[in-house]
């Protein structure tokens, strides 16, 4: 659900009705994972998916009806091996979709418009509902922040506020979205229960050094995926607001000394395209050093060898050095800057994804990977 916040929020301020339908679960190969959501309103209108075309009629229906009947409902679809033109998934998979109405007189939606509100600002929050339990707990939600504090709860369980809580706050630092089981005991309202946790943080960052003509391309491609794009180089003829028109942050500083004050995280991409001595030496000393996902440098092969004999002279160790992609990109035979930030783009993506990079055409690998890192974007899922 939240991974179209910014339109149900707007939907939420204009007071109009909707049903949200979220994948809780999926098996096999299917194509959107836990969090995806497809949301009709009393209109008809439709924004999102669910399964990337497979079950959308179906689920656009589900909508339709709990919008009249007010009723919340987990339906789970597959592929028919009788007739494979029936409602499901021919791509092989399983998906379960938790369909809830968000009408005016639902007393869960204050709870749920606060998520939207939040995860359309960009800021963190979970929101935990239940997808298996108690017909009087279906349907009701609670929503938490960084600092603990919440919103919402399972009406007359204060006990189980506090155990949900405490499991959506979890599921929040880790940026992830997906099912919790708690057993009869530990849910404490005399029944076992699934929820569905589902966290929105802020988009990941990429930073790219170096505003050159190949930097603008990345930008684009950087933002297309999910990305909070910045642009620093020391040079402020090259680092305005009419070459990068695109990026959320420009910076104009030296590299090092930039990256060496700003916030990172597990989630950032850090991409060095100066392949100048001068910029990337200090930089990448710093850069390789600290807990990012990504780190990749530009360069010719003559490039990066020089490159890695002035970063062992300045002390980085080759455990250091084994961190870095360099060249930078993966082999597409790519020219144009178009080609060359598709390239950089699809190694962050295989790098998050535990993808190889290799061509599906004549494989027997996974077409989907469950990679090491949240993926980009406001919800993570495991964007």
């Amino acid at each position: 659900m939240l991974d179209i916040a910014e339109e149900l929020n707007r939907w939420v301020e204009q007071g109009r009705d909707f049903a949200v339908a979220t994948v809780v679960a999926v098996g096999g190969s299917a194509p959107r994972q836990p969090g995806a959501a497809l949301a009709v309103d009393a209109d008809g209108t439709a924004i999102g998916s669910v399964s990337g075309g497979c079950v959308e009629g179906a689920v656009y229906e589900l909508c339709r009806q709990a919008l009249d009947d007010g009723e919340t409902v987990l339906e789970r679809f597959g592929y028919s091996d009788e007739d494979a033109f029936a409602v499901g998934l021919t791509c092989g998979g399983v998906i379960d979709i938790l369909v809830t109405p968000v009408r005016a007189d639902d007393p869960a939606r204050p709870v749920l418009a606060t998520a939207l509100t939040v995860a359309a600002r960009g800021e963190a929050a979970a929101v935990a509902r239940i997808v298996r339990g108690p017909a009087e707990l279906t349907g009701r939600a609670l929503v938490v922040r960084p600092d603990g504090s919440r919103v919402g709860g399972f009406g007359a369980h204060p006990e189980l506020d506090r155990t949900v809580a405490a499991e959506a706050g979890a599921f929040l630092d880790a940026g992830r979205t997906g099912t919790l089981e708690i057993g009869e005991q530990g849910s404490r309202c005399g029944a076992p229960l699934t929820l569905l946790i589902e966290s929105s943080v802020p988009a990941p960052r990429m930073i790219v050094f170096g505003a050159i003509d190949f930097a603008s391309a990345l930008v684009r491609v950087g933002k297309f995926l999910g990305y909070h794009v910045t642009v620093c180089d020391a040079r402020p003829v090259f680092a305005t607001r009419v070459r990068f028109p695109d990026a959320d942050e420009i910076v104009v500083e030296w590299p090092h000394e930039y990256l060496g004050r700003t916030e990172v995280d597990a989630r950032t991409v850090l991409c060095v395209l100066t392949h100048d001595a001068k910029f990337d030496v200090p930089l990448l000393k710093l850069a390789l050093r600290l807990p990012v996902a990504y780190v990749g440098a530009m360069g010719s092969r003559r490039t990066h060898l020089d490159r890695n004999t002035r970063l062992r002279e300045v002390g980085v160790t080759d455990l250091e050095l084994a961190r870095l992609r360099s060249p930078i990109g993966l082999d597409l035979g790519a020219r144009t800057p178009e080609e060359t930030a598709l390239s950089i783009a699809a190694e962050i993506v295989a790098a998050r994804r535990g993808g190889t990079g290799a061509s599906l055409t004549g494989a027997h690998t996974p077409i989907h990977h469950d990679g090491p890192t949240a993926p980009a974007g406001r919800i993570g899922s495991v964007a």
